[in-house]
């Protein structure tokens, strides 16, 4: 049955490939081509009151638009330059065509393997600390940290580093406080962890909505980016491109599950690092490897000039700096996609270094963003080549990397990145795929349905169809969902994971208090206020809802300053008032859950093959 589903899926692929071929041979490149993620242009766009997250290409702010105190000007989705006609970049189309058969491969290896729940869910539980690393940096290192935070220093300059240090700060949260506890008390989901000692059906209900709620939002995003870079690149029209990668992703997860997931992260993680890292070098060579000299020379070169060396308008409001600040820090503790990956190593040793290496690799791509940025200032600002006749940026305002790699490389190195970005995309849709899967077949299917009365089998089975099902749903989405500006969606996504799963995550294995009451009201409250508080700011209810100007009730970049304390506050009320017996119990619980989150005595090992 499994090959007859493969044979399916490759023919279906191939069919696929047949009539988007004939789709391009027969229709025109539309004269204007979106930029990536319905970004607008730096001479258009508004400031990114809502800030990128790591799934999507971030908002490009236009360098004129000063922002009022406290306010959240509406990001426009606007589509990028008009061209005649949109060449087909065959470098760009060949190592595209290289990363998918590759990646075909590796889902029929890891279809082979994946034998149990846990192997689909988990890997079997034996990557090692390197491999999950790589493959978490995979997961992590979006279109928004390559694309868009390149294109915010072309644009702002040291504005963009901000973001980059926003990003990674996150990190060491997980490193010291989370890693191991994760490892040693859960299975498959950061469910398994807050439901320990708590009762499974309210925690998993609660836990599966906020996941799913994320995963949502960052689907949209990457469906979105990913089909109009594949439309801006091959001339491909849009809904063929989103349909081509909502099938890719389906089968992925479905039939390679967690191990293809993974080294489909370690390839993208590796390819972006050496692509970028020859860029850096390459405009680094122009300057005799001297950071000073490059810098000096963007500063002459850029219309702001010494302008670009400072934090800049947009984080003049403390109150938008510091909600902003939050909701990068602590949702990058709260992604189910990024938390799921611990239950792939085999101990909590393996766990505290998968954080390591993923530290260090992120952490260094992000130094090669801020070169990045810099050299594209000096080699694409003023090269009329990347420009229209308006002097807007071909492409959008997300491009100037892309633009630079054609700078130092030609078009050898420009199709490579594309690729790369691409491929970036698509693998962080199969990480967050899975982790929506996982939420509706083991914590709501599995565990609060079933009441864990159901066999592995059944389970896979069930994860399998909600696969399906949400590449569908993701391929609907992304085509409903072309023209708005995606970075509200991923701002949404990391103010709930900030506001919602971090805060009873971090309760439920830190502190004895927390009973289940209070983890479901809190989470809940969080979840809530931030979905509401987000739809009321000036980028949803002006910008995409159409009401007047001015009419948010929200004026703020994010939620989270706001959301966050909610959250705790609505988790400790509602504990300490529980009285009930089943609340005592809970308490009494804590301290064999300590143990067991500290010393791994009793925690599930690496599966056998």
């Amino acid at each position: 049955m499994k090959r007859f589903l493969q044979a399916v899926a490759l023919g279906a692929m191939l069919a696929l490939a047949a009539g988007a071929a004939r789709a391009v041979d027969a229709t025109p490149t539309p004269a204007a081509t979106p930029a990536p993620e319905a970004t607008a242009s730096p001479a258009a766009t508004a400031a990114p009151a809502a800030t990128p997250a790591p799934a999507t290409t971030a908002a490009t702010p236009a360098p004129t638009a000063t922002p009022a105190p406290g306010a959240t000007p509406a990001p426009a989705a606007t589509a990028a330059p008009a061209a005649a006609e949109q060449p087909l970049d065959v470098a760009a189309l060949a190592i595209f065509g290289a990363f998918v058969v590759l990646t075909l491969g590796i889902t029929y290896w890891a279809a082979m393997r994946t034998r149990s729940a846990k192997d689909f869910y988990a890997a079997g539980g034996g990557i090692t600390g390197l491999q999950n690393g790589l493959a978490i940096a995979g997961d992590y290192m979006s279109a928004a940290s390559f694309l868009g935070i390149s294109a915010l220093v072309f644009s702002f300059g040291y504005y963009g580093l901000i973001y980059s240090i926003g990003f990674l700060v996150g990190w060491p949260i997980i490193m010291f406080l989370m890693a191991e506890p994760l490892r040693n008390l859960g299975r498959f989901t950061f469910a398994d962890v807050a439901s320990y000692r708590l009762q499974a059906t309210p925690i998993r209900a609660m836990a599966a909505t906020g996941t799913l709620v994320t995963v949502a939002f960052y689907l949209i995003a990457q469906m979105v980016g990913a089909g109009q870079l594949i439309e801006l690149l091959f001339g491909l029209p849009y809904l063929w491109a989103v349909i081509f990668v909502g099938i890719m992703m389906i089968i992925y997860v479905t039939f390679g599950g967690m191990i293809a997931t993974t080294w489909v992260q370690i390839i993208k993680a590796g390819l972006l690092l050496v692509g970028a890292t020859l860029m850096s070098v390459l405009v680094l060579a122009q300057f005799g490897f001297n950071f000073n000299a490059l810098v000096a020379k963007a500063i002459e070169v850029s219309p702001k000039h010494e302008a670009i060396m400072l934090p800049g308008a947009q984080m003049a409001n403390p109150i938008s700096a510091i909600s902003l600040g939050m909701a990068l820090m602590f949702g990058t503790a709260g992604l189910p996609h990024i938390l799921m990956r611990f239950f792939t190593v085999g101990n909590a040793r393996e766990a505290r270094k998968s954080v390591f290496w993923a530290t260090t690799f992120i952490g260094y791509f992000y130094i090669l963003t801020f070169i990045i940025g810099f050299g594209a200032i000096i080699l694409v600002g003023p090269n009329p080549l990347y420009h229209d006749a308006k002097g807007a940026l071909l492409g959008g305002g997300n491009m100037p990397a892309i633009h630079l790699a054609h700078a130092v490389g030609g078009d050898l190195m420009k199709g490579f990145i594309a690729a790369v970005a691409f491929a970036t995309i698509l693998a962080v849709v199969s990480g967050l795929t899975l982790s929506g899967a996982s939420a509706v077949s083991h914590d709501l299917y599995a565990s609060v349905f079933r009441k864990g009365k159901v066999d592995e089998v059944t389970e896979t089975r069930a994860a399998r169809i909600t696969t399906v099902m949400l590449g569908i749903v993701a391929i609907y989405l992304g085509y409903k969902f072309e023209k708005v500006n995606v970075a509200f969606m991923v701002g949404l996504a990391f103010a709930v994971a900030a506001s919602a799963n971090f805060p009873v995550l971090l309760l439920s294995m830190l502190w004895k208090g927390l009973t289940t009451r209070g983890a479901f009201i809190g989470g809940f409250a969080g979840l809530i206020s931030a979905v509401v508080l987000t739809i009321f700011s000036p980028g949803i209810w002006e910008a995409v809802l159409g009401n007047p100007k001015g009419s948010a009730f929200f004026l703020y970049a994010s939620p989270a300053i706001f959301t966050m304390p909610l959250a705790f506050l609505c988790a400790w009320l509602f504990s300490i008032t529980d009285n009930s017996a089943a609340a005592a119990a809970e308490r009494k619980a804590f301290d064999a859950q300590y143990v067991r989150s500290q010393t791994g005595i009793g925690a599930e090992g690496a599966a056998s093959h």
